[in-house]
């Protein structure tokens, strides 16, 4: 059975907020928010967290999880950033993007996509922002999307009602957005738009199409 904690969306008690970070720690799979969408997260080095999320997700080893990090300090210890990549991410975080960068040695293997890459976002949102510094490194993460829904979830009573025994914790902070990330690939020679979501594109040299 979930456990279920109010959290305050711009100012976390500090007291639940550890208390998460102990369920992360000791294996759990929680339900957070972010700037976007909830969100499931795990502990990076938890294999068997991880593959709970899959099983929630109905995805297989092909699906590519996401790095919650706090900075791109951070950033840089899992994915190998140059100039250009620092200043374009530097400039657009906090935000609702997801970036796919260059693995480093030492993001776990079975992290890894084919093409040696990892997903990486700094969220715009104080609840994961208080749980990735209390935490002291990434949150192993993935979008809450159920195979029934198609969509995130981001009412939090919603998503107790249908993941309380398979979570161990849903952090409530309110709705989100309800709207997913932007994923620029920044791996290649020149950025790729991978998915538009909610974080400007143009700043990433991207146009913006008309709408009809």
């Amino acid at each position: 059975m979930a456990q279920y904690f109010s959290v305050h969306p711009d100012n976390p008690q500090p007291r639940l907020i550890r208390h998460a970070v102990d369920i992360i720690r000791d294996g759990g799979v929680i339900a957070y928010p972010t700037d976007s969408c909830y969100a499931l997260g795990c502990h990076i080095g938890d294999k068997a967290a991880m593959e709970r999320i899959r099983r929630i997700r109905n995805v297989d080893e092909r699906h590519h999880f996401t790095l919650v990090c706090r900075n791109l300090s951070e950033i840089g210890q899992f994915a190998k950033v140059d100039n250009l990549q620092y200043r374009l991410i530097r400039a657009n975080t906090p935000g609702s993007y997801t970036f796919i960068l260059r693995a480093t040695r030492d993001l776990p293997r079975r992290l890894l996509t084919p093409r040696h890459t990892i997903g990486v976002r700094i969220p715009d949102h104080p609840v994961p922002l208080a749980l990735l510094e209390v935490l002291g490194e990434p949150l192993l993460s993935s979008t809450l999307i159920l195979p029934a829904h198609g969509v995130a979830l981001n009412d939090a009573q919603e998503i107790r009602r249908h993941l309380e025994h398979q979570l161990d914790l849903v952090i409530d902070s309110g709705p989100c957005e309800g709207e997913v990330t932007t994923v620029v690939d920044l791996s290649t020679e020149a950025p790729q738009l991978v998915r538009e979501g909610k974080g400007d594109i143009r700043p990433f040299g991207f146009v913006k199409e008309a709408l009809h």
